[in-house]
């Protein structure tokens, strides 16, 4: 029996999770759940659980954690906010099931410094299908990691006709349900350059051997490719429950989990290069990615309060992008990597990307 603490239980991943628990009552059991402020829906998901503790905020999630005994931390949170509780985690010596990429993209060697071989074990569709794939070889063995990407909503439109996007259409995923920053960032493939850092840092690859291609069916959630020239891929139907199960009990799978491909029938899955010039966000990211230090930090920052512009009306969906640049391009790292530093560059971020959608009105 596995105890699961669930950070985000409200959220999408947090749902599936429980879905899954749910399902599986003989090898689960939540001990504990954490959400931002949706009280009566965690009320009602302690109830069914039989769960005792629950918190609401990062601070309260990340004692949480420190309190609860569990043998896994799943971090659902969205957003930054999420690193303390990704670093108590670590701590305290629990295995970390992380849907909260920030924490790790923004946290970087403050995490996986913390982290033993094996105790951080990815959610995400395309870094989980990575987990998967490289068991098939040594890591001397791998040549490059590449990540799929389904393109969103506006995959195979240029830059020019990106100008006047609205919210709703950028929220349109054609494959996947998300909240409305990760799927904003999907449409920008913000989403896919934070990916890329997330990909770096979890698996020791150089950020060169990281490459991103287009796959709008979403089967191949990511492959890797072996010197010998062989390349091995991870193929489902798009469903998050079988990433969130691996989380929940790596490296065992949950039978039934998810549905399997249906080969009788006739299909074609397509494979398409990234345009970097309509979609910078990844040639950007990677930019920031070998900076390191503090630059993670500020180009999250930036850019959640530029998606955040952009919902409001102050902001163009290019402009997204062009503030996130700007504010990167400002940047100046200074001292040591520190939780007190993380924070402070952050602040600074926000107000210069508001500074910047400010002129940009």
């Amino acid at each position: 029996m596995r105890r699961v603490l669930i950070l985000g239980s409200t959220g999408s991943i947090g749902t599936q999770a429980l879905d899954v628990i749910r399902s599986n009552p003989r090898r689960f059991e939540v001990v504990g759940l954490a959400a931002g402020s949706n009280r009566e829906l965690v009320a009602a998901q302690a109830d069914e659980f039989e769960v005792e503790y629950t918190a609401f905020g990062a601070d309260e999630a990340e004692q949480l954690v420190r309190d609860v005994e569990a043998d896994v931390v799943l971090n659902g949170i969205t957003g930054s906010v999420g690193l303390g509780p990704t670093l108590a985690a670590l701590e305290c010596g629990r295995t970390l099931a992380l849907a909260n990429k920030e924490s790790l993209i923004v946290g970087g060697h403050l995490v996986t410094s913390r982290a033993k071989p094996g105790q951080i074990v990815p959610v995400d569709s395309e870094h989980s299908a990575i987990a998967q794939a490289l068991r098939s070889g040594a890591p001397e063995e791998v040549r490059r990691l590449v990540l799929t990407a389904s393109g969103g909503p506006f995959r195979g439109r240029d830059r020019a006709s990106l100008a006047t996007v609205t919210p709703a259409e950028a929220l349109a995923h054609p494959t996947w349900d998300m909240g409305r920053v990760v799927t904003t960032n999907s449409a920008t493939l913000v989403n896919k350059g934070l990916e890329v850092i997330e990909a770096h840092l979890l698996f020791d690859v150089p950020l060169e051997d990281i490459d991103v291609v287009v796959h709008p069916q979403s089967i191949v959630h990511s492959m890797v490719e072996f010197v010998d020239g062989s390349t091995i891929a991870q193929a489902s139907p798009p469903d998050m429950r079988l990433p969130i199960s691996l989380g929940l009990d790596w490296p065992n799978r949950v039978a039934g989990v998810g549905r399997p491909l249906d080969w009788t029938k006739a299909s074609s899955w397509d494979f398409e290069p990234l345009d970097d010039d309509a979609f910078p966000a990844v040639r950007l990211a990677k930019r920031v990615g070998r900076a390191g230090g503090t630059y993670p930090a500020v180009f999250n920052a930036a850019n959640e309060q530029a998606v955040d512009a952009f919902h409001e009306g102050a902001l163009s969906f290019l402009g997204i992008l062009e503030t996130i640049e700007r504010v990167v391009e400002a940047h100046e790292e200074s001292g040591a990597l520190t939780r007190e530093s993380l924070t402070a560059a952050e602040a600074w971020a926000r107000a210069a990307a508001d500074r910047a959608i400010a002129k940009a009105q």
